[in-house]
């Protein structure tokens, strides 16, 4: 495996609860209101130091979608996933954007979002974007 280069962010930034590698912008968030197993899940239009898995259509509250998860580049937690193909047209705005499981990130200030009582047992999208 060749050598690993991360960016690493500046200002106030979302990271791995595992091993605090960077992956988003709060400046980047475009919606707070989507929801997943975990509870909260928020959409970003940009996010690095993530690899990709296989692409795979799951249906969702809004609809069938074509996603890939995403999973931290250095310690391979899963930590959401990248909307490819929405099929639904008052969807097609997610395509190529990302959903980070809040559950799964540090927050800005380094907190950990522990809602287990928001969970949710599908998956879901957002309920009002």
């Amino acid at each position: 495996m060749g050598r690993r280069f991360l960016i690493n962010l500046e200002g106030n930034f979302y990271s791995c609860k595992h091993c605090q590698t960077h992956f988003a912008l709060d400046d980047d968030i475009i919606s707070k209101s989507f929801h997943c197993r975990h509870g909260k899940a928020y959409l970003f239009d940009k996010v690095v130091n993530v690899t990709i898995g296989e692409k795979e259509e799951r249906m969702m509250i809004t609809g069938l979608h074509t996603v890939v998860d995403i999973f931290c580049v250095v310690c391979g937690s899963i930590v959401g996933w990248k909307y490819e193909v929405a099929d639904e047209k008052t969807q097609k705005y997610k395509e190529g954007k990302f959903i980070l499981e809040r559950y799964k990130v540090l927050g800005p200030d380094g907190s950990l979002y522990m809602a287990a009582h928001e969970a949710h047992a599908a998956l879901s999208d957002a309920d009002d974007v």
